[in-house]
């Protein structure tokens, strides 16, 4: 009996004892942290970070813009998408208003489309950190196996925080 309950005990706290890393981005001029799990593998990129799930069932980027530029850094975040092959159903679009998100400013939007592996989840997440600056958070994920993800994802959006200069 002590034996279960030593195992169930080890099993429920597992996910508190997985690694992560904060990253604060970028570098050298950081406007914001995201913690991920080391498991995906996160790295800083030339214009914020991004991690792809060990499973490589899920990518996930947040890159820096300018909010004066942020469609610019939305359009590059679609080619992107486009460049590794995921196209996505313009019809499926669905957009949620603007709402208060962990202090700032957040809408979304969100597609059903496709990769070489079959149907996937398409969102682009647009995060006002402060007057002039924002992040366009960029994911994918192939349906049925996304699902798996879902607690690391929301760990990691509701990670996503300002840093304040």
């Amino acid at each position: 009996m002590k034996k279960a309950l030593l195992i169930a005990m080890l099993v429920m706290a597992a996910p508190m004892l997985a690694e992560a890393k904060t990253l604060k981005f970028p570098s050298d001029a950081p406007i914001a942290s995201i913690k991920i799990p080391d498991s995906w593998s996160p790295k800083e990129t030339d214009t914020g970070v991004d991690a792809t799930s060990s499973d490589d069932a899920v990518y996930l980027s947040a890159d820096v813009a300018e909010l004066k530029s942020m469609d610019k850094t939305v359009s590059e975040a679609i080619d992107f998408l486009k460049e590794v092959g995921v196209t996505v159903d313009p019809k499926t679009l669905k957009e949620t208003p603007v709402e208060e998100f962990n202090g700032m400013q957040m809408t979304t939007l969100d597609w059903d489309g496709k990769d070489e592996d079959g149907p996937v989840s398409v969102g682009l997440a647009l995060i006002q950190t402060s007057p002039t600056k924002g992040l366009v958070v960029t994911y994918w994920g192939s349906k049925g196996d996304e699902e798996k993800h879902q607690k690391e994802l929301v760990d990691i959006l509701m990670s996503i925080k300002p840093i304040v200069n």
